[in-house]
């Protein structure tokens, strides 16, 4: 059903825009009275999670001296801010079947959202080079992965990640938008806003291309040599030792990176003339939603160490004297 224009779609001057309405994931009313728990829940688990961690490893001192510890809480905290950016405008489109959102408001959320997927994108390379460098030069790693250069790289992929959305945040402010801008989506989403835009989206679909797809593809491209150098000194260890080797030192982030990619690659690299925003939508939802849920768990179930913290937090192991 057509949704109604706010009484303040239409730009003060008339030619612009002040707020976008997200029609969000349904029109009926059973169907989003079902849903809305049911994200509620998926929602309140990932920051319980992502938060438990974090506590976890501040409490415990041997984790917080462990550099991939270190990055662990980066990541917790980026999957905090990245589900955090849509989850509660999903919330309020699912209680009312519509929001509006200001114009500068749907731009600080896209904004939002790029920087901390991408920050993502680059802790998880930062954490396989860490991983490359406890497996494959154990005897330098101490020095190798020093406190100043632990701080370095996650400082470097904040960064970066900042400046990346950056770039396609302004590349957005510059389009116009029709009076009436309905977004099938449950939050301001860059390829549906630049579908709906009036304007030339040439530059936002070359920097997507060419920048964007190198903030993928090589963090993505890092991650896999370092596995293939993991793989590779554990190929000229005996069996048992090599296997037991690699899934305490690599099984969880490897899980970690397996799921992120594989919603990445499914959501960005499909064939041309394949967008439909439905699906667009659902690859989006389970993007956003899938990856900081599940690292959580990852890495409190398949990690003795986490699981060791928690005890100790719940008062039921004793804490280490030394890291």
């Amino acid at each position: 059903p057509e949704v109604p224009l706010h009484p303040h779609a239409m730009g003060n001057n008339g030619t612009g825009i002040s707020e976008f309405i997200l029609l969000g994931l349904s029109s009926q009313p059973a169907t989003r009275h079902l849903l809305f728990p049911l994200f509620l829940a998926t929602y309140l688990a990932t920051l319980l999670g992502n938060l438990l961690i974090t506590l976890l490893i501040h409490r415990d001192p041997h984790l917080r001296q462990a550099p991939m510890y270190f990055f662990l809480t980066h990541l917790s905290l980026a999957d905090v801010g990245f589900t955090s950016t849509a989850a509660p405008t999903a919330l309020g489109t699912l209680a009312s079947g519509h929001q509006v959102v200001p114009y500068a408001a749907c731009l600080a959320q896209n904004y939002i959202f790029i920087a901390f997927g991408v920050l993502e994108n680059f802790l998880l390379a930062v954490m396989a080079y860490d991983r490359y460098l406890a497996v494959c030069r154990p005897l330098h790693y101490a020095a190798l992965m020093s406190r100043g250069r632990r701080w370095g790289l996650a400082g470097a992929a904040w960064l970066l990640a900042q400046l990346h959305a950056l770039l396609h945040t302004l590349l957005l402010a510059r389009l116009p938008f029709p009076d009436a801008s309905h977004l099938r989506h449950f939050f301001c989403d860059l390829r549906q806003l630049l579908a709906l835009s009036s304007g030339d989206t040439q530059p936002n679909h070359v920097a997507i291309v060419t920048e964007g797809s190198l903030a993928v593809v090589g963090p993505l491209l890092l991650v896999a040599s370092s596995y293939g150098c993991i793989v590779a000194t554990l190929a000229r260890l005996p069996a048992a030792r090599g296997w037991r080797r690699a899934l305490s030192t690599c099984g969880a982030h490897l899980a970690v990176v397996s799921v992120f990619y594989g919603t990445v690659i499914g959501l960005f690299f499909r064939p041309a003339g394949g967008y439909s925003p439905w699906r667009d939508m659902m690859a989006t939802l389970l993007y956003s939603t899938l990856t900081p849920l599940l690292n959580p768990f990852i890495y409190s179930l398949r990690n003795k160490e986490m699981r060791g913290a928690l005890r100790r937090v719940l008062g039921r192991g004793v804490a280490p004297q030394e890291a």
